[in-house]
């Protein structure tokens, strides 16, 4: 696990695995074998999704969210990923993704992350199946600047269903509280905003444009040496909107696992494939840390708040 065996500042929180924690975290994780021999609700599987989709039931979950890999040359602990032509990607995509659509409710919703290079492609290939119902756009901030073009700090979240007549949605769980740059009053009395000691803040229906979600740091306890690990706040959005306490969750790249954590802390059931032990030890080890602690950064009282604003959190709870 060369990863775990970096030299860390005394600081830096990012997640590592002990030789001495792995065999307690290895009976957190499901084989292809054992899989075969049953499907259980919340499980890590560790295996090739070629090999593990046909023995996950169809028709099970409420909500899938997707994170492949994106059209880029990419190295997942050892497993690398190459670019090639958007024609050859899009048969990539398709190589799996009818058979994941399969595993979803009529009722069910479908989340997919990609950046600008690839999501043209994933909307072509989830448009096959689904309706999309949206496009939803991160500002994720994090990204190498270039000399020749322009830096590169956004990813898409495309939101799509199999019936756009039924299917589930809950606005209420997963409003912003922003601060009130130039509050307006009627009658001496705050409009649609409420006046604190801390300042001024409104709850605002959420929009498609995400620019209060940061990328994993090294500060952050959620944070591991996954190279595209997605932010916990950022999967709680989806989560809470697109399904009820209870549901099933089902995470076909499962990774570092903020899928199966962000679940477990709000209640879901969930059920996530990972090709790469190392990432499967992870993200068992993020599952058991979050039955204890249910803590999301960015999300409390029931409300999403701005970048930046742990203080003001802080003060409110």
């Amino acid at each position: 696990m060369k990863k775990t065996e970096k030299n860390r500042a005394e600081r830096n929180r990012t997640l590592t695995v002990s030789k001495e924690e792995i065999p307690t975290l290895e009976t957190r994780i499901t084989d292809v074998l054992e899989l075969k021999n049953g499907f259980r609700d919340n499980c890590i599987v560790n295996g090739d999704i070629y090999e593990s989709l046909d023995y996950i039931p169809n028709g099970y979950f409420d909500l899938i969210i997707i994170d492949p890999p994106y059209n880029l040359d990419k190295d997942f602990n050892g497993n690398k990923f190459s670019s090639m032509k958007s024609e050859a990607y899009e048969d990539y995509l398709r190589s799996w993704f009818h058979k994941v659509c399969d595993k979803l409710k009529e009722n069910g919703s479908l989340y997919m992350c990609g950046d600008w290079k690839c999501s043209s492609s994933m909307q072509h290939v989830i448009e096959e199946r689904l309706t999309v119902i949206n496009r939803i756009s991160w500002q994720r901030e994090k990204g190498r600047g270039a000399k020749s073009n322009w830096k590169n700090g956004m990813e898409d979240i495309w939101f799509a269903v199999k019936n756009p007549k039924d299917y589930y949605f809950d606005v209420e769980s997963v409003k912003m509280k922003r601060r009130v740059i130039a509050p307006y009053k009627v009658d001496g009395q705050p409009k649609d905003w409420e006046e604190t000691e801390n300042g001024n803040f409104r709850i605002t229906y959420p929009s498609n444009f995400w620019d209060d979600i940061s990328i994993p740091f090294w500060s952050m306890p959620e944070n591991t040496d996954h190279p595209t690990q997605k932010p916990e706040k950022l999967y709680a959005k989806l989560i809470l909107a697109s399904s009820k306490p209870g549901d099933k969750v089902f995470d076909p790249f499962l990774g570092s696992g903020t899928t199966a954590v962000v679940a477990n802390k709000l209640g879901r059931n969930y059920c996530g494939i990972e090709i790469n032990r190392d990432y499967c030890l992870w993200a068992a080890k993020r599952v058991i840390i979050s039955e204890q602690d249910k803590s999301i950064q960015g999300y409390s009282n029931g409300v999403f708040w701005e970048r930046n604003s742990l203080n003001e959190q802080r003060k409110r709870e």
